[in-house]
């Protein structure tokens, strides 16, 4: 089986399995964003999050909290008040981590120009966290990730070890932290969106020239002309094609302030 058709086949058994998030369903905030890149053909979202505040109450025997050991007193998607917080922490017997958890997404590209696409759209919307993965059996793999994470222990054993009013603080923070989230995956979609109409204009500029002889003699005689129509901005160039994509080769690609 070549490479396309076995994408094609990774991507139809992903998109055919149910949901096993605890959710069960996409993040309202993300749905635009997953549907525009499981519609093109050389990308699959695997799973995503939009971000997310949680208060976990851990094992106190525990040397720190885990999501798959943990009781999950708070998760909410949208910004929170201080009431919800005092709520959920009277139902903590461990240790209590109020978190913030920004957007993330996973994405399975064709070939690795497309991830390399996708990479430099995501740190230019500012998730400077990103990166790619190539795996053994020849998958393509993009994380998109930011770094604005937000962890606080509040309780320990059962016990709450700051005050309301800082409690309060943290609430703002995280909230202020949703908000610039959301910012990010706006900016993210409109760029994706921007990103993938340039490709397919250049992809059918390039499929015109080679079904028309006599287009090819004009590009060469006024080239200007052509990149005009083509590139819009100075910087839209397309990203260098690393030919090392050997299947049996670990690969990652990170910003270099990873």
């Amino acid at each position: 089986m070549d490479r396309s058709a076995e994408f094609k086949r990774w991507k139809a058994q992903c998109l055919s399995k149910a949901d096993l998030s605890r959710k069960g369903s996409v993040d309202e905030d993300v749905i635009e964003l997953v549907q525009l890149l499981n519609a093109r053909e050389q990308f699959f979202t695997t799973s995503s999050c939009a971000g997310r505040i949680l208060l976990l109450d851990g094992d106190i025997n525990g040397l720190g909290v885990q999501k798959q050991n943990c009781c999950w007193l708070l998760v909410t998607h949208i910004p929170c008040i201080k009431d919800d917080v005092m709520v959920a922490l009277k139902k903590a017997n461990g240790d209590a981590v109020f978190k913030f958890e920004p957007f993330v997404l996973h994405v399975q590209c064709r070939q690795l120009q497309d991830a390399q696409m996708l990479h430099s759209v995501a740190i230019d919307s500012g998730f400077r966290n990103s990166g790619i993965t190539v795996g053994k059996r020849g998958k393509i793999m993009l994380a998109v990730r930011s770094t604005h994470g937000l962890e606080v222990p509040l309780s320990h054993k059962g016990k709450l070890m700051v005050t309301e009013e800082y409690i309060e603080f943290l609430l703002n923070i995280a909230n202020q932290k949703m908000e610039e989230n959301k910012k990010r995956i706006e900016r993210f979609y409109n760029c994706l969106q921007l990103a993938l109409e340039r490709e397919t204009t250049n992809s059918h500029t390039k499929i015109k020239e080679k079904n028309n002889p006599f287009c090819t003699p004009k590009k060469k005689r006024n080239p200007e002309k052509l990149r005009g129509k083509c590139i819009p901005e100075e910087n839209d160039k397309e990203p260098e094609i690393d030919d090392d994509n050997d299947p049996g080769i670990n690969v990652a690609i990170f910003p270099k302030d990873y």
